[in-house]
């Protein structure tokens, strides 16, 4: 039985038995949003991240999901990459297309991965311009209270250290505002080279979900979320604060157990 439960601004939290719940949980989350924008907007358009997020989403590939899903309308992105190439074992884009895009039936043209042939300054640049066209058109969502897209779905997960996408603790990149993707070339856990959305994107899309499993997530956690006081340094994941969106995290036991209050019955 999974825990449910808002935390003041940090969020809903949707804490999981085990990771067969929550992967389910997450399945079903995702398919109703998808529901949701294509009813509203004919189209859905969703962000993914690297890491164990991939598997955690592998119910999408089977029954219900993988015939209910409107796959068709799905527009695919991704909130950091590593440059890479495609088919390189450290690519987000080649863990998602084994683990996901291959085993569903997603339009190809749909799906909008980096150029793995320039350098990451230039991947970032060209893959906002790739965006800066689909917001033109409409199949990515603007802001309302800025120019930034707004994603039907950003999915995260997070390291131990408190980063999201591909933005670590006291990295200048924390606070570039002006661009959409940014790149840095000093990822303090390889590959070095990456590019990934910037805050002020991740904070305009309609949803963001956060995916965190395991004990050595759990101190992280709760940086992230509970209320630790001024005195404690602001992690990444915790300047993840949607400005009109909703925030949902979903987590096991493991990485819930060291939230202020958090009780689990046996």
């Amino acid at each position: 039985m999974a825990l449910s439960g808002d935390n003041n601004d940090r969020g809903e939290l949707r804490i999981h038995e085990n990771l067969d719940e929550l992967r389910t949980d997450l399945a079903d989350y995702i398919a109703e949003l998808s529901e949701a924008a294509v009813k509203e907007r004919g189209v859905f358009a969703i962000a993914l991240s690297g890491g164990s997020l991939i598997g955690l989403m592998g119910k999408l590939c089977e029954a219900p999901y993988n015939k209910t899903v409107d796959w068709a309308k799905w527009y695919i992105f991704w909130a950091d990459e590593r440059v890479v190439a495609k088919n390189h074992s450290d690519s987000n884009y080649k863990l998602a297309k084994d683990g996901l895009l291959s085993k569903v039936p997603i339009v190809p043209s749909h799906v909008h991965s980096i150029n793995d042939s320039v350098s990451a300054e230039e991947a970032a640049d060209e893959y906002m311009f790739v965006i800066r066209q689909l917001v033109k058109t409409r199949m990515v969502g603007v802001s309302d209270i800025s120019d930034c897209p707004k994603f039907d779905l950003i999915l995260l997960g997070m390291g131990p250290d408190g980063h999201i996408a591909s933005l670590f603790p006291n990295h200048s990149v924390l606070d570039e505002t002006d661009e959409w993707v940014t790149f840095i070339t000093d990822s303090p856990k390889p590959p070095p080279e990456r590019i990934t959305f910037t805050l002020p994107v991740i904070n305009s899309a309609s949803n963001v979900a956060m995916v965190v499993t395991g004990e050595n997530k759990a101190e992280a956690v709760h940086s992230a979320i509970d209320n630790i006081g001024p005195d404690c340094p602001s992690l990444p994941a915790r300047l993840v604060q949607p400005s009109k969106g909703k925030l949902i995290w979903f987590l096991d036991k493991p990485a819930a157990s060291k939230l202020d209050g958090f009780q689990f019955s046996e």
